[in-house]
């Protein structure tokens, strides 16, 4: 039988129902609306099986010159064993140039990020549900347009770039929350539709109480909703989280090349990862 040809293109808007198919075969819960904001913040690239049907993706976010994250890495279950994987990889790098660059693994990619020089910087814990309604928590209070500027500032103080593209459009789409100090934001999180429900996320406080009370303004607003939180392991947020309620759905291993500091060794804080915000 002739081998197949597999080419790889440029990722358009043109493939993303292809791509969400992708996805649901993988088990991964990303609606139309979560693929379309991940490629209008992203480039990447499709492989396209005899010219025609999409059986691989990756995406890649830049962050300025400081930093991209490699999200949507998928490969067809009929095409996987034949280095496609490492082919989709190699184009992700070449369009991040020469941005440190981070991904969330899983266990079966883990090998070939290892081989490309990816190095573990930690663990991503995935908690989510339908939780009881609780009380809200005092001190924190919705964010006004006036506050994306130290949102954006706290969020590249944790996450180490600054995501200013990401933030304005979960603000357009979603909504921020923030404790204050002094007058001055110490604090965000943020809430926005995502898969089966809503996930809050990114969040960012300089203390897990902050990071708590936070994480409890979204829970208390929405009582009975299926919401969704990804936190990394040095957080300490996990057994809170259960807790509350929520259930634990995996995750993955947070990834970074040329090798990062640990999240924990960075100043500020407690953070919760929206797995990348993104994916």
């Amino acid at each position: 039988m002739q081998a197949s040809q597999v080419d790889l293109v440029t990722f358009g808007p043109e493939h993303l129902g292809a791509a969400i198919n992708l996805s649901r075969q993988a088990g991964w819960p990303h609606r139309p609306e979560d693929w379309a904001m991940v490629l209008s913040l992203s480039s990447g690239v499709v492989a396209l099986e005899d010219k025609g049907r999409v059986v691989g993706t990756v995406l890649v976010t830049p962050y300025g010159d400081n930093c991209a994250t490699i999200n949507m890495v998928i490969v067809d279950e009929a095409m996987r064993g034949r280095g496609l994987g490492r082919k989709l990889m190699d184009c992700a790098m070449t369009i991040a140039g020469n941005r440190p660059l981070r991904l969330v693994a899983t266990s079966d990619g883990l090998p070939l990020y290892e081989k490309l020089g990816f190095r573990e910087t930690g663990s991503v814990l995935q908690y989510q549900g339908s939780v009881p309604a609780i009380d809200r928590p005092d001190g924190v209070v919705p964010a006004n347009q006036d506050d994306l500027a130290a949102i954006v500032a706290l969020d590249r103080a944790a996450f180490g770039a600054e995501r200013r593209s990401l933030l304005e459009f979960i603000a357009k789409v979603g909504q921020f929350a923030v404790i204050r100090q002094a007058g001055e934001v110490r604090g965000f999180a943020a809430l926005r539709t995502f898969g089966r429900g809503e996930v809050i996320g990114p969040v960012a406080a300089a203390h897990a109480s902050d990071a708590r009370a936070l994480i409890s303004f979204f829970i208390a607003s929405r009582p009975g909703a299926f919401l969704r939180i990804d936190t990394t392991a040095d957080a300490g947020l996990a057994p809170w989280l259960a807790e509350r309620g929520f259930a634990h759905a995996g995750g993955g291993i947070a990834m970074a090349k040329p090798q990062i500091h640990h999240l924990a060794d960075r100043a500020a804080a407690t953070f919760a990862l929206a797995n990348q915000a993104l994916g």
